[in-house]
């Protein structure tokens, strides 16, 4: 279920962040991960195929993230997308609950649970749905706000995802391009909050735009974006060219139009590596590292990962060149991760 990946193949050829900015004390403080961690672990162990519970590596990765951005800022969110199951034991919504997983997450993020699993403007499977909802519902009662990406178009299917969303509670987002490079605009059927948006419990709609294949600068982009109402806006920090936008850029879309404060939370993948990162360094590709699997052939750039694998997890997170120490330095509000699921893969 990694549907994203297409809206971001697109024009990278090599990436590269943007001016950095010094990193919070808070962040500074917090103890990295050390080379020598790394250096002292037992590269055979690390990856033996029969000493590794996948499900319980992801976790702990997204638990060890969660307590680095949160130490650095307070208040930052972190919303991991599909791969549910990791909430409770293997294959059984009413199974014993994984507390910490669910403590370190703030929401819960699931693409096609009404439209889009079978294709666009194509009704997911009632027994698809009905499996996802069992799970998204022990998460809403965990105290976790569930964000639901259907991909749809048609005005009826539309209403249909907002109202079957809406019972539920759950806060939905219509995405009528499988690209994610749209900006549709509210359904008047979306309640439109009209006070500060401090936390996703605020919230009652969404913006997910991770493609910009239709911006030729980031000015052009985030001036369309300032323009819009949502309460939260879900995006990639690299623009077209591979450079980050700017932090004054994030800090004026955490303001709507009437003045009010929204939430602007960064998207990453966790359980890929992808060539056109400014991380990826093309010696990999002769001289291939240890936690680098094979190329997805769904999405030609996209590489498995060994997720769990020390080294990966540095390029990730606790280096000052660390893909969330970037976001950290941009002040996203949090952190919306893609490639949870990657637990299927290795199972």
């Amino acid at each position: 279920m990694q549907f994203l990946k297409y809206s971001l193949i697109v024009i990278f050829c090599l990436l590269g962040c943007g001016d950095k900015e010094e990193l919070p004390n808070t962040l500074m403080d917090f103890e990295p991960i050390e080379n020598d961690e790394v250096d002292s672990m037992d590269t055979e162990e690390v990856d033996s195929i029969d000493s590794i519970d996948y499900r319980d590596e992801m976790r702990s990765f997204v638990i060890k993230m969660s307590d680095y951005a949160k130490s650095a800022i307070p208040g930052f969110v972190v919303i991991p997308q599909n791969g549910i199951e990791l909430i409770t034991e293997k294959n059984n919504p009413n199974g014993e609950i994984f507390k910490d997983y669910l403590q370190a997450t703030d929401a819960n993020g699931q693409e096609n649970l009404f439209y889009g699993y079978n294709g666009d403007d194509i009704e997911t499977n009632t027994e698809v749905t009905n499996y996802l909802v069992d799970y998204l519902k022990v998460a809403q009662a965990n105290g976790n706000q569930i964000f639901t990406i259907d991909y749809c178009s048609s005005n009826d299917n539309i209403e249909n995802s907002i109202d079957k969303n809406q019972n539920l509670n759950f806060i939905s987002f219509a995405a009528t391009d499988r690209n994610l490079r749209v900006i549709p605009e509210l359904s008047e059927k979306q309640l439109q909050s009209t006070k500060d948006i401090n936390v996703l419990e605020d919230a009652h709609n969404f913006l997910f735009l991770v493609n910009y294949s239709n911006y030729e600068t980031k000015e052009n982009l985030i001036n369309e974006v300032e323009l819009t109402d949502y309460d939260i806006i879900f995006m990639d920090m690299f623009f077209n060219d591979g450079t980050t936008f700017d932090r004054s850029m994030i800090e004026r879309l955490k303001l709507r139009t009437n003045g009010t404060k929204r939430m602007v939370i960064c998207y990453m993948s966790i359980g890929e590596a992808e060539n056109y990162r400014y991380y990826w360094d093309a010696s990999w590709e002769t001289k291939t590292p240890v936690w680098l699997d094979e190329e997805n052939p769904n999405w030609p750039g996209n590489y498995k990962v060994k997720y769990w694998n020390p080294e990966w997890q540095r390029i990730i997170y606790g280096t000052e060149e660390s893909y969330l120490d970037n976001i950290i330095r941009l002040n996203f509000n949090g952190i919306y991760l893609d490639i949870v699921d990657a637990f299927e893969y290795y199972e």
